[in-house]
C-alpha cells in the first residue's frame, strides 16, 4: 500500500507538472473570413490536429452578412483572426473588436506586397491599363519590385480597390507565409509544420498558376462580359480581360440604359460568352443578349 500511494503521488505530480506544457501545446483556434482564406488557413494548419473555423458560408455576400449564434461564437473563441479586411468586409470589423477582442488579427489586404488593382467604372472597360498581356507584364515586375512605387500602387488599391485579392494566385502564395508566421506565434511547437505547408502550398499554387496559363491562352483577345467586376486581379495575372460588366455591385441591378449598353456592345463588339453569377437574375441575361447567340456561363468569386 505504501508503495502504490507513493506511485499515485508520483504520478499525480508529474500530471500537475504537465499542465502547463499541454496548454501550451494546444492548437490555437482560428477564425477566417471566406473560403478562399479558409482554404489557405487549412492549408498551413494541416497535420496539427484541428481546422480552422469559416465565418461566412460560400452562398453568402461578404460584403453584407449577418452573422449566425454559431459562426460568432466561433469568432468570439478565436485566438486568431485571418481575414482579408474591410476593402472586402467592412461590417466584420466591428464583430472582430466586440466579439473577439483578445485575439491576434492578420489583415492579408494590409501584408506587405500584396497586389491591389481599382475597381472599373462603367459597363465598359476597354483601354484598361491592366489589360491582356501587358497587365500580366506589368504585374510581374510589380511583384519583383523592392520600391516605392509598388508600395503606392498597394496603398491605391487599399484604398478603394477591387477588393477580391485573392484571385491572383501570387498574393495567395504571398499570404500563407505570414498566416504560418502567425500561426508559429501562437504555436510555437508546431511552428516548423507550419512553415513546412506554407512552402508546400506556395509550390501548389505555383504549379496552378502556371496549368491556368496554359489552360487559358487560347482564350486571350476573346471578348466576354461578367457580372460584375471581380475578376481583375485574375484577369490581369493570366493576360484576359473583361470588356465590361452587367452591373457596378453584385447588389445592384443595371438600369435600362446600362442594359442597352450593354446590348449594343454585344452586337458592335462580338461578345462571345457573359460570365453571370450563381445570383444573377437571368432575365437580365436574357434582357442584354436578345437576338445574340452569347453564351452564359457561371462564375463565382468567392
Amino acid at each position: 500500500m505504501p508503495r502504490s500511494r507513493s506511485a499515485l503521488l508520483t504520478l499525480g505530480l508529474a500530471l500537475t507538472a504537465a499542465i502547463p506544457t499541454l496548454l501550451r501545446a494546444e492548437v490555437p483556434r482560428v477564425a477566417t473570413d471566406i473560403a478562399p482564406v479558409h482554404a489557405l488557413v487549412s492549408r498551413v494548419m494541416e497535420g496539427a490536429g484541428r481546422a480552422p473555423s469559416l465565418l461566412l458560408p460560400p452562398s453568402a455576400s461578404p460584403h453584407d452578412y449577418a452573422m449566425r449564434p454559431s459562426e460568432a461564437r466561433s469568432l468570439s473563441e478565436a485566438d486568431l483572426v485571418v481575414w482579408v479586411g474591410p476593402v472586402l468586409t467592412p461590417w466584420l470589423g466591428g464583430s472582430i473588436d466586440s466579439l473577439a477582442p483578445e485575439a491576434e488579427v492578420l489583415t492579408l489586404a494590409e501584408v506587405s506586397g500584396t497586389l491591389a488593382l481599382p475597381l472599373r467604372e462603367g459597363a465598359l472597360f476597354g483601354g484598361h491599363a491592366h489589360g491582356a498581356e501587358e497587365a500580366s507584364e506589368g504585374m510581374d515586375e510589380q511583384h519583383e519590385e523592392d520600391g516605392h512605387e509598388a508600395d503606392e500602387h498597394e496603398e491605391e488599391g487599399h484604398a478603394g480597390g477591387d477588393p477580391h485579392l485573392w484571385l491572383d494566385p501570387r498574393n495567395a502564395a504571398l499570404w500563407l507565409g505570414p498566416i504560418a508566421e502567425a500561426m508559429a506565434e501562437q504555436d510555437p511547437d508546431n511552428a516548423a509544420l507550419y512553415l513546412e505547408n506554407a512552402r508546400a502550398g506556395q509550390a501548389e499554387l505555383a504549379a496552378l498558376e502556371e496549368e491556368i496559363a496554359k489552360t487559358l491562352a487560347p482564350a486571350r483577345g476573346k471578348p466576354f462580359l461578367v457580372a460584375h467586376d471581380a475578376y481583375h486581379h485574375f484577369e490581369a495575372r493570366f493576360g484576359i480581360e473583361a470588356s465590361g460588366a452587367l452591373a457596378d455591385t453584385e447588389a445592384l441591378a443595371p438600369g435600362a440604359a446600362r442594359l442597352a449598353e450593354i446590348r449594343d456592345a454585344v452586337r458592335d463588339r462580338g461578345i462571345l460568352c457573359i460570365f453571370a453569377e450563381p445570383q444573377t437574375d437571368r432575365r437580365l441575361l436574357e434582357t442584354a443578349t436578345e437576338g445574340s447567340e452569347v453564351r452564359f456561363g457561371t462564375l463565382d468569386p468567392v
